[in-house]
C-alpha cells in the first residue's frame, strides 16, 4: 500500500527507476526514492557562490585510485570511493562504480541523462559533448537544477552543473561540479576536471 501526503503548492512524487543497457556489462543502475515535483527557481541576481582567484587547490587522493585537486578548506565527507567536497551552495564530488565498457555520447543521452532528469530537482540539460581530459576521453553533461532546501529557512537556488563520466578499466568515475547559477568558476572548475587522475 501507497501513502501520499501533500502539503500546498509541492506534490511528492515516488520515482523507481530501473535501467538495463545490453552490452554496457555492468550492473542496472536502480534509483527509488521520493523527489519533489516542483518548478525551477529563478537564478539570484548576484548568485554567490564565486570561487575566489585567491583560493588555494590542494590534491585529493583516494584510496579507490584517482585523485584531484579540490579547495582548500573545504568540507568534505566520505564514502568509500565516493567523496564531497562543499561550501554553502558549492560542491565537488566524485562517485566510482563499476562499468563493463566505455561510454558513448549517444548510450549517455539515452541511460544517463533521462536517470538524472528523475532523480534531481527541476533539472535541465543543456548539452551532452564528449570532451578530451589529462585522464583521457570522457562524456560532460551541462545542466541546470534547484538546489536542496535549506534546512532553516527552506529556500531553494538554482544551481548550474558539470557532470563529467570517466572510464578506464572497467570503472566509472562520476565528476560533478556544481554552483550557483551565474557564479563565475569556469576556470577553477577547468583545473579540477583536467586535474584528475587515475591511479
Amino acid at each position: 500500500m501507497v501513502r501520499s501526503s501533500f502539503e500546498p503548492g509541492r506534490i511528492v512524487r515516488i520515482t523507481l527507476v530501473v535501467v538495463s543497457v545490453a552490452g554496457l556489462g555492468g550492473a542496472p543502475l536502480v534509483l527509488a526514492g521520493a523527489a519533489w515535483a516542483e518548478a525551477a527557481v529563478a537564478p539570484e541576481r548576484n548568485p554567490p557562490g564565486d570561487i575566489p582567484d585567491s583560493q588555494v587547490f590542494v590534491t585529493y587522493a583516494n584510496s579507490a585510485g584517482y585523485v584531484l585537486k579540490v579547495p582548500e578548506g573545504w568540507a568534505r565527507s566520505e564514502a568509500g570511493p565516493d567523496v564531497q567536497f562543499a561550501d554553502k551552495y558549492d560542491t565537488v564530488s566524485v562517485t566510482l562504480q563499476d562499468q563493463g565498457s566505455p561510454l558513448s555520447r549517444e548510450m549517455v543521452r539515452k541511460v544517463f541523462v533521462p536517470v538524472l532528469e528523475q532523480s534531481g530537482r527541476a533539472v535541465q540539460v543543456a548539452g551532452v559533448e564528449e570532451v578530451a581530459l589529462p585522464a583521457g576521453p570522457a562524456i560532460r553533461i551541462r545542466y541546470s537544477a534547484n538546489s536542496a532546501p535549506n534546512p532553516v529557512t527552506g529556500k531553494q537556488v538554482r544551481l548550474e552543473a558539470n557532470r563529467y563520466l570517466l572510464f578506464r578499466a572497467g570503472k566509472l568515475a562520476t565528476l560533478d561540479l556544481s554552483a550557483p547559477y551565474g557564479a563565475d568558476n569556469v576556470d577553477q572548475w577547468r583545473l579540477m576536471a583536467q586535474s584528475f587522475r587515475w591511479k
